[in-house]
This record gives structure tokens, C-alpha cells and sequence, in this order.
């Protein structure tokens, strides 16, 4: 019997509800396929900041090492945002985990599934029959951690500065997951730019087309953040893998979430630069926040928590069965007119966390 061991980082907000559904399904998984999972469940975000004196406590960190994945809830919310900047949840949390473990891939699919187009706020008639659109966004560069960062005065007024860096090397590497993820899809990958205003942007659509030409049965696209934004809203069905730098695709992969539909259903993968013989560790956690107005009420959508342990299933762990399993199980559910009440239509039942958990768990 095969045996991972998973950090299980609940969060704050809606974060334990549906993680706890997540575990269910991962109980599930365990008696289907004859996996064994250690889940270790350790404090980040508001709560550690409450109990332990700072967002990402050494112990966590511990966990996270020993681990062969992080499974993640979400962080913050209204009680903590009053702290300086770099103590709140967001930023001293997820930020110290992408770069402590060289998490510089996010991937992010946006899938509409066929019988919840209803819930995109885009026409019908653009999302007809649903989509499926995967953005690889470069996690550990850019404007987020480039140097230097400050904020200061000057000559009598107030400076901030933010600095755009990005090596060659690191689009390189972003760019063969974004390809090697195209071939198993559509072989069509959109790489998103500005290179007519930024040298970051010239550099990277170059070597984009150089690594494009070891991927000769995938078509390259390339276009401008602008355009892109305007084209996901216009014709999402027109894209298959998106590309982008840190900050573009934070803004479109968010974009492209909410076409979909819900937040609730979006999963998200962040791997690192360390691979293992099963697949590359990584971070797995819902692409929506803690949502602190439903938080406590049973109703938070958890099949996004659930989905990213498809993710983690299939990146990270070398169970591509397991995860198509859960995929399958979340289509099937969908399919017999089961809803939370945030994709919730006439003629479906409306139905809490707790039993979406149950029934994916009990489809799989």
C-alpha cells in the first residue's frame, strides 16, 4: 500500500469547513485505490497569528518539510487587516510558503462545466456548452519580489517603488510547464505580454519563442495583457493554456475565474522546483478566499478545496487515477442536480457543505 504524508493547513474563514470535506474525500480515495495518506493539520494564516504570535509559525514550516504536499485552505480576512502590511495573513503567509519552497508554477484551471453556464455573468450564448481554459502563471518573480521595494520620502514628497525583474532562466522554466500542459490538452498555448511597453515583456516573449520550437506540435500565440483581458470576456472558448508573468496572471487567472461562474469550484496547484519520483511538490488550495460573511453557516462551496486534491493527486503524488476519480465524482454530483447555493438554479436541490462533501465522497 502506497503512503503519502500531507501537510493540512485549514486557514481561516471557510477554510476548516471545507477542508474537512476535503479530508472526507480523501477517506474515500484511501479505501477505493489502496492508498494510505498521513495528514498532519497545522496552523497558518489568522489563526496561527492568534495562537502562535505570527502568520507562518516554525512548526508549520516543520510539517510542511516532512510532507510530500500542502494541502491549503485560505487565509485572512476583516479581523487581522488593521496589522502593518507584511504581518497581515496574505502576505506573511503564502508568500514566505511560494518562495521557501520555490513554488514558481501556478496552475489554475477555469473549467464552466456545461449545466452551470447559468452562473457565468457573461451571455449565454459566449458560454454555451461550458469551457475549459488552464492559465500557468509564474509564481516567484516579477513585481511581487523583485528588489528594490520601498516606499519612502524624497525630496519632499513620497516615493513608492516596485521593481519588474525577471531572468531568462525563469521564463524558461515557466514556460516548459505552460507547454508540456498544452500537450496533453488542445496544443494551443496563449503567452500573455506587454513587450510593446516593457523590456520585462521583450525578453520574455523572446525566449518563449525559443522554447516554443522543442514543442512543434504546439501552436503559439502571443497577446498584450490588454487585449487578452478584453478576449477571456469576449470568446473564453478561444483559449486553451494561458501563459503569463507573475502580476498578469494573478489579474486574468482571477478574470477567468469569475466567467466561470463561482470561486467555489476553482482549484489551483503551485509547484516547486523540487521533483520527486511521484511528481513535484507543491501547494493545493482553492482559488477563492475565506469568505468571512458565510463562514461558521454550513454553506460554503467546498468542491474547489476538493478539486485541488485532484490537483495534488495528480501533480504531486503520481495517482492519476485517484484524481480523475474525484474529478468524475464532482461531474457526477453536478450532473444529479446537487448545488451550494452559490451555483444554485431553479429545478436543483440546494444543499450545504457537509453534504456535497458526502455525496462527492460517496460517488467516488
Amino acid at each position: 500500500m502506497k503512503s503519502f504524508k500531507i501537510a493540512v493547513l485549514p486557514g481561516d474563514g471557510i477554510g476548516p469547513e471545507v477542508m474537512a470535506e476535503a479530508r472526507r474525500v480523501l477517506s474515500a480515495v484511501e479505501a477505493k485505490f489502496s492508498l494510505q495518506f498521513e495528514l498532519t493539520e497545522a496552523r497558518v494564516g489568522g489563526i496561527a497569528i492568534d495562537v502562535d504570535g505570527k502568520a507562518l509559525p516554525e512548526e508549520t514550516v516543520r510539517v510542511c518539510r516532512e510532507s510530500d504536499a500542502i494541502l491549503f485552505g485560505s487565509v485572512g480576512g476583516p479581523k487581522w487587516e488593521s496589522l502593518p502590511p507584511n504581518e497581515q495573513p496574505e502576505r506573511a503567509a503564502l508568500l514566505p510558503l511560494r518562495k521557501l519552497f520555490g513554488l514558481f508554477a501556478n496552475l489554475r484551471p477555469g473549467i464552466c462545466f456545461p449545466k452551470l453556464t447559468h452562473a457565468s455573468p457573461v451571455k449565454e450564448s459566449i458560454v454555451a456548452g461550458g469551457f475549459d481554459v488552464l492559465c500557468v502563471r509564474e509564481l516567484t518573480g516579477g513585481l511581487y519580489f523583485g528588489q528594490p521595494k520601498y516606499c519612502r520620502e524624497e525630496d519632499g514628497d513620497v516615493i513608492a517603488v516596485d521593481t519588474m525583474v525577471y531572468k531568462k532562466s525563469e521564463i524558461e522554466r515557466i514556460a516548459h510547464v505552460a507547454f508540456k500542459a498544452a500537450q496533453g490538452r488542445r496544443k494551443l498555448l496563449t503567452s500573455i505580454d506587454k513587450a510593446n511597453v516593457l523590456e520585462n515583456s521583450v525578453l520574455w516573449r523572446k525566449t518563449v519563442i525559443e522554447i516554443g520550437k522543442q514543442y512543434p506540435e504546439v501552436t503559439l500565440q502571443h497577446l498584450y495583457v490588454d487585449n487578452a483581458a478584453m478576449q477571456l470576456v469576449k470568446n473564453p472558448k478561444g483559449f486553451d493554456v494561458i501563459l503569463a508573468e507573475n502580476l498578469f496572471g494573478d489579474i486574468l487567472s482571477d478574470e477567468m475565474a469569475m466567467i466561470t461562474g463561482s470561486l467555489g469550484m476553482l482549484p489551483s496547484a503551485s509547484l516547486g522546483l523540487q521533483e520527486t519520483a511521484t511528481g513535484r511538490f507543491g501547494l493545493f488550495e482553492p482559488s477563492g478566499g475565506t469568505a468571512p460573511d458565510i463562514a461558521g453557516k454550513g454553506i460554503a462551496n467546498p468542491i474547489a478545496q476538493i478539486l485541488s486534491v485532484a490537483m495534488m493527486l495528480r501533480y504531486a503524488l503520481g495517482e492519476p487515477a485517484a484524481a480523475d476519480a474525484i474529478d468524475a465524482a464532482v461531474l457526477k454530483v453536478i450532473d444529479d442536480g446537487l448545488r451550494t447555493g452559490d451555483i444554485w438554479s431553479e429545478g436543483t436541490r440546494r444543499i450545504g457543505t457537509k453534504e456535497m462533501g458526502e455525496a462527492i465522497a460517496a460517488a467516488i
